[in-house]
């Protein structure tokens, strides 16, 4: 392991707590990483694929990203489904990272830059389904 992730689980704990993080994401996060990684140890293609889907969870920095990058109430999305949908592509994302690129083995730094581009976007149709949505019910 990278990082302890107790530790990473407490830190977490503190900035939910105050405010700061988003328990949203940083659950959603741990949720696509183990979807991705039962779904990548069903297939079983190499020896990263067959690890255990809970192994995931505890190894590297996948906490410590989870909790103190991924969260960051700055670069995220800001709408609450957005907030859902990008933490679990971030952790799908760093599971398919992690077992296709043996040369890079972390994965959570790549999905987390990467979905923070996607973030605005994310948000952009999050509002704008809300909007086709209420428009829809309003008029009856």
């Amino acid at each position: 392991g990278e990082t302890s992730t107790l530790m990473c689980l407490i830190g977490a704990a503190i900035l939910i707590l105050t405010g700061v993080g988003s328990w949203k994401i940083i659950t959603s996060v741990f949720a696509g990483a183990f979807v991705m990684a039962t779904i990548c140890n069903l297939l079983g293609a190499n020896e990263y694929m067959l690890l255990p889907a809970h192994y995931h969870l505890v190894i590297g920095g996948l906490a410590f990203g989870a909790v103190f990058m991924a969260s960051d109430p700055v670069t995220a999305t800001q709408t609450e489904t957005g907030k859902w949908i990008y933490g679990f592509l971030i952790g799908m994302l760093t599971i398919i990272i992690r077992v296709f690129n043996p040369a890079y083995p972390e994965g959570i730094m790549l999905a987390i830059l990467l979905m923070n581009v996607f973030a605005p976007l994310i948000d952009y149709y999050v509002v704008a389904a809300n909007k086709k949505r209420r428009l829809k019910r309003a008029t009856v």
